[in-house]
């Protein structure tokens, strides 16, 4: 996954700062797995109170809660953490138009947007393994250019369509 739910900016720093400012822990819980919500409650309630001892407290707390709730939060997904990346980071083309998508509820941009994207890039797949097809057959490294151009082809394909219809859980 791009840099995303692990960022300042992220979905899940969003939440952090929406429960910190309504003191409701319910809006990071539903980015974390149930087995973990004592932990963040635990956190969430101390970092209420230390927020109260000043600015330096509260910033140390508040940061306290992001790392935690991000850290569970990649728990869940089975992926490492490894610490809060900065605001800004490139999160590719497609992740804005998604979570756009589902702001406005027009997944029209998201939809036209892979559409193309996967057409141009299987046009490619195939114009490469098309351009490397009628080799001589006894320049074997030529054979075995149109080989690499047949199974990017084919496995891409393959791969393409099982993503498809694969699990709708956070797959890389």
């Amino acid at each position: 996954m791009p840099p995303h739910c692990d960022t300042k900016d992220g979905p899940v720093a969003a939440a952090v700062n929406k429960a910190l400012e309504a003191e409701n822990v319910n809006y990071i819980l539903i980015w974390i797995p149930k087995s973990e919500e004592n932990e963040l409650k635990d956190v969430f309630k101390k970092a209420l109170k230390a927020r109260k001892l000043g600015k330096e407290a509260k910033d140390v707390a508040d940061l306290w809660v992001l790392e935690t709730a991000v850290r569970l939060h990649r728990a869940g997904e089975g992926a490492p953490y490894t610490g809060i990346k900065p605001a800004g980071l490139d999160e590719g083309p497609v992740v804005p138009k998604a979570e756009k998508a589902i702001e406005t509820g027009d997944p029209k941009e998201v939809i036209d947007f892979m559409n193309q994207t996967i057409e141009k890039e299987l046009q490619r797949r195939f114009e490469l393994v098309h351009s490397k097809k009628n080799y001589n057959v006894n320049d074997v490294a030529a054979g075995r250019e149109y080989i690499d151009a047949f199974i990017g082809f084919v496995v891409y394909s393959h791969h393409l369509y099982k993503k498809i219809f694969g699990d709708e859980e956070h797959e890389e």
